[in-house]
């Protein structure tokens, strides 16, 4: 079978099939997950924009589709969306650049 694109839309409904190579497993990652899921300290409405963050951070294809939705959802609109993704880049690029005070110690270091 060949695909047009690696990632498929089709492929993130059948997400709940994890189950049938390793049913013990699958079951327990979904009796977590839910559970995760349900309203704690934080909203669904917070959890699910912490998750559409994370899904672009790991720039899933899956989890940005099924996050996006689940906002809409929960009550987010397109400016909170948004704002999350900006924060998930933003701790992605300073993550990046945090990594130069690495570099440049190693360079002062060589260049001493």
């Amino acid at each position: 079978m060949t695909k047009e694109h690696y990632f498929s839309p089709d492929e993130l409904k059948q997400f709940g099939n994890i189950t049938e190579f390793q049913e013990s497993m699958g079951k327990k990652y979904f009796d977590w997950y839910g559970e995760v899921m349900q309203e704690g300290a934080l909203t669904a409405r917070e959890k699910a924009l912490i998750a559409l963050a994370v899904a672009h951070a790991i720039q899933c294809p899956y989890c940005i589709d099924a996050y996006s939705g689940e906002c809409l959802k929960q009550g987010s609109d397109e400016e909170q969306m948004m704002e999350a993704v900006h924060v998930a880049a933003a701790i992605k690029a300073g993550t990046t650049l945090v990594y130069s005070v690495q570099m440049m110690n190693h360079v002062k270091k060589l260049t001493m």
